[in-house]
C-alpha cells in the first residue's frame, strides 16, 4: 500500500499532522509513505518509520511548486492521497481514495480539522521521530543528573515573543529555591540563523551555565533533547509544538496569536495567554510569576490534559 501525505510548509502545522500520519501507519501497518512537505519541516519526518520518501516543497511564483510535485508522484497509482493543503493536486492524480483538508480559517483547533480531514475521532496527538544516532547526541548535550527546564525565547515574529527578562525570573523562580525544579540545569533552544541568536542572546546572557542550543540542533535532535527534558517553556513556535508532541511537559507562551487554534498538544501541554484583546495582547503583560504558577501545577497534575487546554 502506497501512501502519499502533503503536509504544511511550516514546522508548527507540519507537527500538529504527525497525529494523524501515526494513525494511519497503526491503521495501514504495512503501507509506505511519501510525505511532501516545505523544507525547514522536513526533519519533522526524517525519522518517520514506513517513510519511503520525503518529498521537500520549496514555494515558487505562480504555484509552479505545484507543477513540480506533481511531476514527482504522478507516475505511480496511490492507494490513498491526504492533502493538508487544500490544493487541487490529489484530483489530478491516480489514486483509489482522496482526502483533502478544506482550506480557510475556522473555528476549533488545527488539530481537529486535519483529523476531519479523514474522519478521525478523536484527534490523534501528535508525535515526535527520532533515532538512536540523536539520542545518543541528546544524552552527550544534556546527560543524566537531575531535572532539565528548557527555554524556547525565540519565534518567528517579534509580537510572539516574551521578554527576556521574564525568562530570566521565570527561571530563577523555577529553578531556584523552594522552586518546582530547583537545582535544575538550564537549556535553551532555537532556531538557525542570526535573529534567532538575536533574539536568544538576552536569556543567554543572564543564565550563565545555561547549555546554549540555539541553532545547533536538527529537528530530530532537538526532538531528542526535548524528550530527556522535565519542562519546556516557550513561544508559540514550532518549538514548542515538537515538546509538546514528546510528551515533555510544554508550557506556550501566547500573545498575540490564536491559543484556540494553536495551544500546544500533549499529554501534559497547556497554553498561557498575555493578557489583552484577542489579535493585540501584548507579551509584556504576562508575568514571570504566572508562568511560573502555571508550571507547576502542571507538573503536578497526575492526569493527561485536554486537546489544546487554555490556562484561565
Amino acid at each position: 500500500m502506497h501512501i502519499l501525505f502533503i503536509t504544511s510548509t511550516r514546522i508548527g502545522d507540519a507537527v500538529l499532522s504527525t497525529g494523524l500520519l501515526d494513525h494511519l501507519m497503526h491503521a495501514h501497518p504495512q503501507a509506505r509513505f511519501t510525505v511532501a512537505v516545505g523544507r525547514v519541516a522536513e526533519g519533522v519526518f526524517r525519522r518517520m518509520p514506513a517513510l519511503e520518501r520525503i518529498i521537500p516543497i520549496e514555494k515558487k511564483r505562480f504555484g509552479l511548486h505545484w507543477l513540480g510535485l506533481w511531476s514527482q508522484v504522478a507516475f505511480r497509482r496511490w492507494d490513498l492521497v491526504v492533502d493538508l493543503r487544500g490544493s487541487a493536486i490529489a484530483w489530478l492524480l491516480a489514486a483509489r481514495r482522496r482526502a483533502v483538508m478544506r482550506g480557510g480559517r475556522r473555528p476549533g483547533h488545527r488539530l481537529l480539522h486535519i483529523a476531519q480531514t479523514l474522519g478521525v475521532s478523536p484527534a490523534p496527538r501528535p508525535v515526535a521521530w527520532f533515532g538512536p544516532e540523536e539520542a545518543a547526541r541528546a544524552e552527550t548535550l544534556v546527560p543524566p543528573g537531575g531535572p532539565v527546564l528548557a527555554l524556547g525565547p525565540t519565534a518567528n515574529w517579534a509580537r510572539k515573543v516574551w521578554p527576556a527578562d521574564r525568562f530570566l525570573t521565570l527561571a530563577r523562580l523555577l529553578t531556584g529555591p523552594g522552586g518546582a525544579l530547583e537545582g535544575a540545569r538550564i537549556v535553551v533552544l532555537g532556531g538557525p540563523g542570526e535573529q534567532e541568536r538575536a533574539m536568544a542572546a538576552p536569556v543567554l546572557e543572564g543564565l550563565l551555565g545555561a547549555v546554549d542550543l540555539v541553532g545547533a540542533l536538527d529537528l530530530p535532535e532537538a526532538a531528542a533533547v526535548l524528550a530527556r527534558c522535565a519542562l519546556f517553556v516557550g513561544n508559540d513556535s514550532g518549538l514548542m509544538h515538537l515538546s509538546a508532541a514528546t510528551g515533555t511537559p510544554t508550557i506556550g507562551l501566547f500573545g498575540p496569536t490564536p491559543a484556540s487554534e494553536y495551544a500546544p498538544v500533549g499529554m501534559r501541554a497547556l497554553a498561557v495567554l498575555a493578557k489583552g484583546p484577542r489579535g493585540a495582547a501584548p507579551m509584556g503583560s504576562l508575568s514571570a510569576t504566572r508562568v511560573a504558577e502555571e508550571a507547576t501545577a502542571l507538573l503536578a497534575r497526575p492526569e493527561p490534559v485536554p486537546l489544546g487546554e487554555v490556562a484561565a
